[in-house]
């Protein structure tokens, strides 16, 4: 383990006015995701897409990092040139999404197991070698009233605790997802409560397994009510809860926490973020985004309207997204700007 590389990637990720793109999303769900576009669903769709966010000038000042998915990763730019290549030659770090994903969990209905171990090390080898130097791994928590139960809450924590051991031993940076789903009608204290026992056994089990904490990103949920709760807290709230569950249950060792968007609108998952950063508070982590659906949202709805790798108006949508993800970074956005 190269410690000293871990730490300099990690605080690169998390450098100031800069977060990460998540373009992992599996060959099945980007399908689906240019299918409910109208746009026919193929291996050359996908990369068409990608390539065209890519390919955006500029973005490097508000993304520091990509996590690819494995089709990705061996794709190339229109100019052939491969896409972690092209990623590192724009000072952008790729990453790289490495579980097999959620399964059921054995004898606990409804709940879920992440896989992947088997083969993990050869594969991390690989991904190295072809130029990843982060990983991303996601757990999913649902809450109903009888569940997380505690098998489901220990068989996570210890699975995302050997991925970032075996990663960190392969020189990649793991960025750790242990997500409380926003589906349910569970309210803002549950999430907070659901959120800090999977954040605690988590980082248990990490120590367990020796994972390098300077060495290692967390990515949460924020603490935010279920969609079908009737009583919606404010974003004020939001920001004040999740600042407090990641104060007492995450190491302060951690150079930094980079927030899923989870299901939040657009400008939610950004004014949530810069309330975070607005606080009158010094953080012992920089508080970031690694942002999927609520960065390419809007780019990927302009795209599928011309279908074009080179589409003018689907960067622009990309990067004013990601510019307000950025300013939020510092407590500097505003909903004036999203005019």
């Amino acid at each position: 383990m190269d410690k000293e590389l871990l730490e300099k990637t990690a605080n690169e990720l998390v450098s100031p006015g800069r977060g990460i793109l998540a373009a992992d999303e599996s060959n099945g769900t980007m399908s689906n995701r240019l299918e409910s576009v109208g746009v026919e669903p193929s291996s050359e769709s996908r990369r068409s897409y990608r390539v065209n966010l890519f390919s955006a000038d500029g973005y490097q000042s508000s993304i520091s990092g990509v996590i690819l998915f494995d089709e990705t990763l061996r794709q190339s730019m229109d100019d052939g040139t491969p896409i972690p290549v092209a990623l590192s030659n724009k000072g952008v770090i790729p990453g790289i999404k490495v579980d097999t994903g959620a399964k059921d969990l054995a004898n606990h209905k409804g709940e879920k197991i992440t896989e992947g171990l088997d083969g993990l090390r050869e594969r991390c080898s690989e991904y190295f070698a072809m130029g990843a130097r982060f990983a991303k791994w996601r757990a999913v928590i649902k809450i109903d009233d009888e569940i997380p139960s505690d098998a489901c809450i220990s068989t996570n924590a210890h699975a995302l605790a050997r991925y970032a051991s075996i990663c960190q031993e392969q020189g990649l940076v793991p960025i750790i997802e242990p997500e409380v789903l926003m589906e349910g009608s569970h309210d803002a204290n549950r999430c907070f409560e659901v959120t800090a026992s999977i954040l605690d056994s988590t980082f248990e089990e990490c120590i367990k397994q020796g994972v390098h904490i300077p060495g290692a990103l967390l990515k949460p949920n924020m603490i935010i009510a279920g969609k079908d709760c009737e009583n919606q807290i404010s974003r004020e709230e939001v920001a004040n809860l999740t600042v407090k569950c990641l104060t007492e249950h995450v190491p302060h060792d951690l150079p930094g926490i980079v927030f899923l968007s989870g299901g939040q609108s657009d400008e939610d998952a950004t004014a949530h973020l810069d309330l975070m950063n607005k606080m009158d508070v010094e953080h012992p982590w920089q508080l970031s985004y690694s942002y999927g659906r609520a960065l390419q949202a809007s780019a990927l709805i302009e795209w599928a309207k011309s279908n074009d790798d080179s589409d003018t108006n689907s960067r622009n949508a990309f990067l004013h997204r990601a510019t307000m993800n950025g300013l939020a970074r510092t407590g500097s956005w505003s909903e004036k700007l999203e005019g």
